[in-house]
């Protein structure tokens, strides 16, 4: 009655029985609308027991779960550890293996650049000590006032001209060697060189041309084709002692719209292929990988400088070709060249060979020399004297600027690339933006005067002449220019 009074509508109370002394909870709620209502007693413990025994059993399911979730987390936490360890150990093995593998690299990169410095010092030291020698034992002789000193001045001038060689062959290694690609019948070039490789290879050695019908025009440097088809004739004829049979092949190649059938390293596009084939020992697989690399040869010491095939190989390349090696011992070898093929119009005298007669001498044509090394610049005036030209020097681009201002009968700029204030490029624009009718030969002994030939002096082709140069081939170089006009 107490919890009607306090509750009209229904709830619970606590308290003892009047009647018997016991304690109970009471529920009581109120019947509708009805002036009466429904209650029901029961003993604490009669409703605890039963819940606390429900309490302990949810408390061990519960228990036993945060101790499996305990174990899993720390299974789970041992796990990542060892895994963050195992990371961590192929990180560190990552590393060393990186560290050893440069290593490696760097060793190998010395390696070559040991092979390559004492190459290039054992052929220089030979061409040097002739020329120095020849030149000592001349001067001698001409101040006691003997004659016979030409064979003296042959030697010194052989010598030199091996050296130019050398210096060629290892810009064309490294394809930094100033080319001059022309459209050209590859057909035309090869047969052309039959009766030369003849002479070369000795009458043992039967030289043999299978020349494609149909051949595609290729663009590129034909003299440097040339000389690239001669070194492999000469690598064949040792190959073969002396004794058998070389091919020279020409074929089409179109290009393949899948990378995965071209040869290693070569560019997609059409290319004509120009196969050197001998019947020599060949070689092994492990000597074929290495034919392209300097100074590495098979021959005895002092039989070749093992520049020959990576002279080849760098011309290919910076044609924007390529060239391989099939080679197995005891069934001779092929080197195949491939060449891009030239898809313009050809020109009307697709010579193989360009080999101008020796041109006249100058007819007192002024010639601005700018070159800012006192010897070559001096070397230069007096062959251009000799040859019967007028000549101004000029040590500086600034310099050169004034005397064309003060003498503008100056027909021709011959100029070197690289100099202080401003290179020979940015001379000869220049000196053409202030003389119009101005010609201009440019000379380099750097392997940028690539870039300089690639680009064109106003609506006129570049003229670029390579040091070291001698009287024939800086006559052809002025008949050309001068002759343009």
């Amino acid at each position: 009655m107490q919890g009607i009074a306090e509750s009209p509508e229904g709830g619970l109370r606590r308290g003892a029985s009047r009647l018997d002394g016991k304690e109970r909870i009471f529920a009581f709620r109120k019947v509708a609308s009805y002036p009466a209502y429904v209650s029901f007693g029961a003993e604490p413990e009669a409703l605890l027991g039963p819940w606390r025994q429900n309490l302990v059993a949810y408390g061990a399911v519960a228990a036993v779960a945060a101790l499996t979730l305990l174990l899993v987390s720390w299974l789970a936490l041992v796990r990542a550890q060892a895994e963050q360890a195992a990371l961590l150990q192929a990180k560190q093995e990552a590393e060393r293996r990186l560290v050893a593998e440069e290593g490696l690299r760097q060793s190998q990169k010395m390696e070559s650049v040991g092979q390559l410095t004492g190459g290039i010092a054992h052929d220089f030291n030979n061409h040097l000590a002739v020329v120095v020698g020849s030149l000592q034992l001349l001067r001698r002789r001409l101040e006691r006032g003997e004659g016979d000193t030409g064979r003296y001045i042959a030697a010194a001038l052989e010598g030199a001209q091996r050296a130019a060689s050398l210096t060629q062959r290892l810009l064309a290694f490294s394809r930094r060697q100033s080319l001059d690609p022309r459209p050209l019948d590859a057909n035309r070039l090869v047969s052309g060189m039959v009766e030369l490789l003849r002479r070369t290879l000795g009458e043992r050695i039967t030289v043999q041309t299978v020349l494609a019908g149909g051949l595609w025009p290729v663009f590129a440097d034909a003299n440097q084709l040339e000389n690239a088809i001669l070194n492999l004739a000469v690598n064949a004829r040792d190959a073969m002692a002396g004794d058998g049979r070389l091919t020279v092949e020409t074929a089409n190649r179109p290009g393949e719209p899948s990378a995965a059938v071209q040869p290693d390293g070569l560019p997609l596009g059409d290319h004509v292929v120009i196969s050197v084939t001998d019947t020599g020992a060949g070689m092994p697989p492990e000597v074929a990988a290495r034919a392209f690399e300097p100074f590495f040869t098979t021959k005895e010491t002092g039989h070749g400088t093992g520049l020959g095939l990576s002279q080849v190989y760098g011309f290919a390349r910076q044609s924007g070709g390529h060239a391989e090696i099939e080679s197995l011992p005891g069934r001779g070898t092929t080197v195949r060249l491939y060449l891009p093929r030239h898809s313009g119009p050809m020109p009307d005298e697709a010579v193989a060979v360009a080999m101008p007669p020796l041109p006249p001498p100058g007819q007192g044509e002024t010639v601005l020399v700018v070159e800012d090394d006192d010897r070559v610049r001096q070397m230069s005036a007096g062959a251009l004297r000799e040859l019967g030209f007028t000549v101004l020097e000029a040590a500086l681009p600034s310099i050169a600027l004034r005397l064309l201002g003060q003498h503008p009968e100056i027909a021709l700029l011959f100029t070197d690339i690289i100099m202080p204030e401003m290179d020979g490029r940015r001379l000869a624009e220049e000196a053409v933006r202030r003389h119009p009718g101005l010609k201009v030969l440019f000379t380099t002994g750097h392997a940028r005067g690539v870039a300089v030939r690639e680009a064109a002096l106003g609506n006129a082709p570049v003229r670029l002449l390579k040091k070291p140069f001698n009287l024939e081939s800086l006559a052809a170089e002025l008949r050309e220019v001068l002759g343009a006009a």
